[in-house]
C-alpha cells in the first residue's frame, strides 16, 4: 500500500464530517464522581486497564488485576489502586510522576458494559488505607491515589462485537505460542529452551503474586 492511498483525518472538522456530533445526553452521562452504581461495579471488578502518558505524548496501558473489591473507594472523588509485584519497569508510575493524568477502564467478568474513569493520580508510598490494600497479609509498597474528574458508563457494543465473554469463540490456546517461545524469539535468547523459560515464568507467576 502506497502512502498516497491513505486518506488521513487531520482536524476535528474533518472528523465531524465522518462522525456526527453525538446527542447532548452522551456528553451529560459523565457525572464526574463515584456514585453508588460506580461503587458497586468497582467492588465487583477484578481487572482494570490503566492508561498514562508522558509529557512528550508517548502512552502506556497497563493491566491491573486483583481479587474483586481490592480497588478502594475512599469517597465519591477518590479511589486507591495497589501496586503488586511485576516486571519493575514502572512505566505507568514514571509517567504519573511527570504527567498525572490517567484513564481507567474497569471490567466485570460477563458484563458487556464497562466503567470509564479519568482523573489525576498521585503516587503514594504509605497512607492509612494501605492496610486495606493488603492481600494475603502483604501490604503494597506503592499505590496510586486517583482524583476522579470524569466518570461514565461505556456501552456494550465493543464486547458484543468481539464476543469476548463467549468461550466458544476463543482460540485454541495450543495453537498460539507460549510466552516463553515469544520471549526467546523476540530477544534472540540462545542456550535456553522456550520450555525452560516457560517453567521459570510459571514459577514466578505462582510464587510472586503478592
Amino acid at each position: 500500500m502506497h502512502p498516497s492511498e491513505i486518506r488521513t483525518v487531520r482536524t476535528e472538522a474533518e472528523l465531524r464530517e465522518i462522525v456526527q456530533e453525538p446527542p447532548q445526553g452522551i456528553w451529560d452521562k459523565d457525572i464526574g464522581r463515584i456514585d453508588e452504581h460506580a461503587r458497586t461495579l468497582i467492588a465487583h471488578s477484578p481487572f482494570l486497564l490503566l492508561a498514562t502518558s508522558a509529557p512528550d505524548g508517548t502512552c502506556d496501558v497497563s493491566p491491573k488485576g486483583d481479587p474483586a473489591g481490592s480497588v478502594l473507594v475512599l469517597d465519591e472523588h477518590r479511589l486507591a489502586i495497589a501496586d503488586r509485584p511485576g516486571n519493575r519497569r514502572v512505566d505507568s508510575f514514571r509517567n504519573v510522576l511527570r504527567n498525572p493524568h490517567v484513564g481507567l477502564l474497569f471490567l466485570v467478568p460477563g458484563m458487556n458494559e464497562t466503567l470509564r474513569v479519568n482523573g489525576r493520580a498521585t503516587l503514594v508510598s504509605d497512607a492509612p488505607f494501605f492496610d486495606d490494600l493488603a492481600v494475603r497479609g502483604k501490604r503494597p509498597p506503592l499505590a496510586l491515589l486517583v482524583e476522579v474528574e470524569e466518570l461514565y458508563m461505556h456501552c456494550a457494543k465493543a464486547f458484543l462485537r468481539s464476543s469476548l465473554w463467549e468461550p466458544e469463540t476463543w482460540p485454541d490456546r495450543g495453537t498460539l505460542p507460549t510466552l516463553g517461545r515469544i520471549i526467546k524469539d523476540q530477544m534472540g535468547i540462545t542456550g535456553v529452551s522456550a520450555e525452560e523459560i516457560d517453567k521459570d515464568l510459571d514459577r514466578d507467576a505462582t510464587t510472586n503474586r503478592y
